[in-house]
C-alpha cells in the first residue's frame, strides 16, 4: 500500500514540527531566564575579583574613554592606576581579561577573566597553575609596543598555543594604547 502524500498530510507533518519547535524553544527560554541572571552574577564577581587582581582597592568605571583598537570594554581607573578590560581574538574566541596599567604606563598585571581555548594548550594562558601564572607575571613592567618572541618580542609564547600568546598580546596592547590616549 503506498501513501498519497496530500496537501492535508504535508501541512499535519509541518503543523508536527512547529508544535515540536515551540516546545523546545519555550524550553530554552525558561532555563535562560533561570540562569541568565545567575551568570550574570558569577561574571561581575570575575570581572570584580580581575580588577582587584591587577589593580588592588579597585577603581571607578569610567564612561569615556579612546579605543582605536576595538577591543576595549570597560576602564576602571583609580589613583593608582587603571583597569582596562579588553576582548581579543584568540584560537578559539574571545579571551575576555582586564590588564591593569599604573599611572607610569607600565603593566601592573594581568587577570584572564573567561576564554574558550584549547584545553591544556591556549587555555594555559588563564590557568591558575605554574605555566600560567609564568605567562602572565611575564607582562609586568612592560610598557610600549609588546610582542611575543616568535614575533622578535620579549614576551615567551605558551608552547603550541602562539595564538592564543598573540591574542593576550594583542589585548595588552589594546590597554596600554587606551590608557596612553587617557593622558
Amino acid at each position: 500500500m503506498k501513501k498519497k502524500h496530500t496537501a492535508s498530510y504535508i501541512l499535519r507533518l509541518a503543523l508536527t514540527l512547529l508544535v515540536i519547535t515551540a516546545v523546545v524553544a519555550a524550553a530554552l527560554a525558561a532555563v535562560n531566564a533561570v540562569t541568565g541572571p545567575i551568570i550574570q552574577q558569577i561574571t561581575e564577581r570575575k570581572t570584580q575579583q580581575a580588577i582587584e587582581a591587577v589593580l588592588p582597592g579597585g577603581g571607578e568605571k569610567l564612561e569615556h574613554f579612546t579605543d582605536p583598537s576595538g577591543l576595549v570594554q570597560a576602564v576602571y581607573a583609580s589613583d593608582k592606576g587603571y583597569a582596562v578590560q579588553v576582548a581579543p581574538v584568540g584560537f578559539d574566541g574571545e579571551i575576555v581579561m582586564m590588564v591593569g596599567v599604573g599611572k607610569d604606563g607600565k603593566v601592573l598585571g594581568i587577570d584572564i577573566i573567561s576564554n574558550t581555548e584549547t584545553a591544556g594548550l591556549g587555555a594555559v594562558a588563564g590557568a591558575d597553575n605554574s605555566k600560567g601564572e609564568a605567562f602572565r607575571e611575564q607582562f609586568a613592567d612592560k610598557s610600549g609596543e609588546l610582542a611575543v618572541d616568535k614575533d622578535g618580542g620579549q614576551i615567551d609564547s605558551l608552547t603550541s598555543a602562539t595564538i592564543t600568546s598573540r591574542a593576550v598580546v594583542k589585548g595588552v596592547n589594546a590597554a596600554l594604547a587606551c590608557v596612553a590616549g587617557l593622558g
